[in-house]
This record gives C-alpha cells, structure tokens and sequence, in this order.
C-alpha cells in the first residue's frame, strides 16, 4: 500500500465509521425523542460538567509547563491553553492531527523545535495511558463481582476460566516470541516498550515530577467528574451505580480514539456500558449525545477562539 492510499485511508475510515455510528444510534432513537431529551435536560449539571472538562484542559496546559521548561524553554501560559484548544479542535478534522498542530503552535509562538515539543506530547500520553489503566484496574478491583456476575449469567464458569487461562497463555507466548523474534514486528513492539519505559521514567526525573503527578491525576479526576456529574441532566441516569459510572466512562473514554472527536462512536459506546446495567436504550444514547454535544461545543467555541486569538496575542514576537 503507498503512502498516499493509507493517507487517504486514515483520513476517511474514522469519517466513515463516525457516519455509520451516528446512523446506528439514531436507528435506536426518534429525533423526536432525542430533542425531546435535550429541551427536558437540567442544563445546571450540564454547565456544571463543563466546568470539570474545562479545569481538567486549563490543568493540562500548565502541566505541559513542566515538560518544556526543563530544556530551556519557558513556555507562556496563554499560548499553552490556546494550543492545548486548538489541538482539540484540530483533531475533529484529522484523527491525531491535533498534537502535530499543537507541536507546530508553540514552535511558531514560542521558539520551541517542533521535535521536543512534540516528544513532550508522546510523554504526556503516555502519563495518560497509565492513569487511564489505573482507573481500569480499580474498576475490575471494585466491581470485581458484578462484572464476574454479569459473565456468568450469560457464560459458563468454565468458558470464562478457559478463556482466561488461554488469555494468559496466548499472553505469555507472546511476550517469548516478541524477545526471541528478529522480524520487524517483534522489533517495532520492542521499540515502543522501551519508549513507553524511557517516557514513564523520564517523569519521574523532572525537575517538577510531583507536580507533573498531581496534575495528571487531577486531569483524570475532572474528566470522571464531568462525566459522573452530568448524568444528573435527565432522570433516568440520575442515580446511576458507580460500576455503570465507571464502566461508561471507560467506554466513552476510548471511544474518543475510534472516530474524530468521538462522533457517532461517543454515544453508542456510553449505551452499549449502560445496557449492563438494564438501563433503556433512548436515555442512554441521549445522554451520550447530551455529554458530547456539550464538550464538542465548548471545544469548537475556545477551540475555534483559540485559532483567531493566537496571532493576535503574539502579534509583537
């Protein structure tokens, strides 16, 4: 395949897959019904979440802070928000654009070369990846039993246990084929591990790693918040369990890297983890779409602000 068919290919699959999503969603759900969940929607919870999504963006541009000030780079705070915003907003465009753009923004803004600034950005990931597999940890730890009852209601007891040793089993011949294998698979998995190990450690290295920590924990606290607190907008998610809190926030969580922005795949991923928990189909796609819609504005808004405002900040540099 050459370069430009798998250009074209990582461009328009998520598109088309956003497509799908959206139709299959509102296939299990009237307009009617979706707009009637909106105008009946508690915009306080609404406006509340969106207060938690914004402290956790604000939160992760003065983190960025730490990562570039370290090489000799001191790093303006506005430009950080405005380039953290316009990353977003980029990447509902291009899947994973946005942190080329946000590396190109402060190279152009703050005299930063665009490969440490973007290395930041693949730490800062990596930072996220382990938190996010942390909440995921804790979340089979807390709910360890209903997650093991809702298998085994629908399985037998020993599928479920042949298919977790066959797991471990495929897992560790895997891992011996990946270390004795010489093919350039084995040697690119190789090359990420050892990347992902150099980035975790170097932030243990910074000058500010606790500071580093705590705002990447706070980051994940808020996103957790916004979504918990939102589901107060319409009645029937209001009293949710913490195991459909938590389960659908990792669902809707790596729904995001599935299509531009989230779009489609954001609310069939949040009802797909409500339908665990009996909860109808209607709310919980209009709740996907009502947490979407609500965090997709306030992207394109300062997203799209950011973008105009950027030269005019920097007009005398």
């Amino acid at each position: 395949m050459d370069k430009k068919t798998a250009k074209f290919l990582k461009i328009s699959l998520p598109l088309l897959l956003g497509v799908v999503l959206v139709w299959y969603s509102l296939s299990k759900i009237s307009i009617d019904e979706l707009v009637g969940y909106f105008k009946n929607a508690n915009y306080f919870y609404i406006g509340f979440g969106l207060l938690f999504g914004l402290l956790s963006h604000l939160s992760r541009a003065y983190r960025w802070k730490f990562m570039i000030e370290p090489m000799g780079y001191k790093l303006r705070f506005p430009n950080s928000i405005m380039a953290v915003f316009a990353a977003y907003l980029v990447n509902y465009t291009i899947p994973r654009a946005g942190e080329i753009s946000r590396a190109t923004i402060i190279t152009n803004y703050e005299g930063v070369p665009f490969e440490k600034g973007f290395g930041t950005i693949v730490a800062e990931r990596i930072a996220d990846m382990l938190v996010m597999l942390g909440i995921i940890g804790v979340t089979l730890f807390l709910e360890f039993d209903y997650i093991y009852q809702f298998f085994a209601e629908r399985f037998e007891p020993k599928s479920i246990v042949f298919g977790i040793l066959a797991l471990v089993l495929f897992s560790i011949l895997f891992l011996v084929f990946i270390k004795r294998s010489n093919s350039k698979l084995a040697i690119k998995i190789k090359s990420f591990v050892s990347g992902l190990i150099e980035g975790v450690m170097s932030i243990f290295k910074m000058k500010y790693k606790w500071a580093f920590i705590f705002h990447t924990l706070f980051i994940w606290a808020m996103y957790v918040l916004m979504f918990y607190v939102t589901t107060f907008s319409i009645p029937e998610t209001a009293n949710l369990p913490l195991a459909a809190i938590l389960i659908g926030f990792i669902s809707a969580s790596f729904s995001i890297a599935a299509t531009n922005g989230g779009i489609g795949s954001y609310p069939v991923a949040v009802y797909a983890a409500f339908s665990i928990f009996g909860i109808a189909k209607e709310p919980s796609i209009a709740f996907g779409w009502i947490m979407w819609s609500s965090q997709t504005l306030m992207i394109i808004v300062l997203g799209g602000l950011s973008l105009i405002y950027l030269p005019i900040y920097n007009r005398k540099k």
